[in-house]
């Protein structure tokens, strides 16, 4: 599949989940497993729209969605803030919601949903790779 370009705003969401759900429907994944890639997936493009680009109405997310073997590779682009991955710190789900820490769910989400999630950031950008094994 090319890659798709989609505007970094909340608003398109939906498609960026269409996209992941029509790939892994056509690569075999269950419909339990197509939830999570999603899910995934939102968790993703979510932190690069809210964190990378910190609002920017006229940034761009290039996303690509692919089956290789059996395996599902979701690869998302962006020219935002870089972060460091490993600063964030996995969440106290067991806490009282009232004394949860705000941030880290979504990476946790990934890491949790994804069979790898692998992160780096160049001069280009940034590059978000995330793969999952069908079952």
């Amino acid at each position: 599949m090319p890659a798709s370009i989609f505007p970094a705003r909340f608003e398109f969401l939906d498609e960026i989940r269409d996209m992941v759900a029509e790939v892994a429907r056509g690569g075999g994944f269950s419909e339990k497993s197509i939830y999570s890639l999603q899910l995934a997936a939102d968790e993703a493009a979510s932190n690069i729209i809210e964190h990378a680009y910190e609002g920017e109405s006229d940034a761009s997310l290039f996303m690509t969605c692919d089956m290789k073997g059996d395996q599902i590779v979701i690869t998302m682009r962006d020219t935002g803030k870089s972060f460091n991955p490993s600063s964030v710190k996995e969440p106290n789900l067991k806490a009282d919601l009232s004394e949860r820490q705000i941030g880290g769910l979504g990476v946790y989400l990934m890491r949790k949903l994804m069979d790898t999630v692998y992160y780096e950031s160049s001069r280009s950008g940034n590059l978000l790779t995330m793969t999952k094994r069908r079952e």
